[in-house]
């Protein structure tokens, strides 16, 4: 796994712990892109080829005649930059969205996206359309900065990180799918009235990763 945010790290520690304990991973972390990314107001390129270093290291790594399988990517205003690792390397990467719109589209063309770092909620939203649009499929999604529910959770605040969350749920039009868009926000489905509707990205990583190998 490749993260830009510290707090993507337990919560897909806790999905392979509840959905796939025997899989075998390991962590890197370069808590300075999500800065960077937030200060550029963009990709860069030089962001770009960070991710590009950081896929090539992932693949390489090989230890007692093991080799890295796949890459699960956590972080998710990152779109273009993993899109341009998967197309570098030749094992399987993921975008940390992916599975959970997969799931989503299967359930309907109403979709609530909530993010709770600003720079996610264009990049999602592009990348829920363009899988909509694969399967030609109108999507109509309700996108939601949850603002100030990040700040909250990193100061350690996760009762109000989970809060905010909960009450921007509960304030949604009627749709057929609530997805939070961050692995940091899984957290907060248990807080969610709706979490019968309720998709965290790091749980449905973990049961497509487990569903391919």
């Amino acid at each position: 796994m490749i993260h830009a945010l510290r707090e993507s790290l337990q919560p897909i520690w806790d999905a392979f712990a509840a959905g796939w304990p025997e899989a075998e991973y390991f962590n890197l972390l370069d808590d300075s892109l999500s800065v960077d990314r937030e200060r550029e107001g963009r990709l860069t390129a030089p962001i770009e080829q960070r991710f590009l270093t950081l896929g090539r290291y992932a693949a390489a790594v090989k230890d007692g005649g093991r080799e890295t399988a796949a890459i699960l990517f956590t972080c998710s205003a990152f779109g273009p930059a993993i899109d341009a690792v998967k197309r570098d390397l030749k094992i399987p990467v993921f975008r940390p969205n992916e599975a959970a719109f997969e799931r989503a589209l299967d359930i309907g063309k109403r979709i609530a996206l909530l993010v709770t770092f600003g720079p996610s909620l264009k990049s999602l939203g592009y990348e829920l359309r363009g899988m909509a649009s694969g399967r030609g499929v109108d999507v109509a999604i309700e996108g939601r900065l949850v603002d100030g529910a990040l700040a909250a959770l990193q100061a350690g605040d996760g009762a109000t990180h989970d809060r905010l969350i909960a009450d921007t749920v509960e304030a949604l039009p009627p749709v057929d799918a609530i997805v939070l868009g961050q692995f940091s926000m899984a957290r907060a489905k248990a807080a969610c009235k709706q979490r019968d509707r309720v998709l965290t990205t790091p749980d449905a990583a973990v049961a497509k990763l487990r569903s391919i190998f």
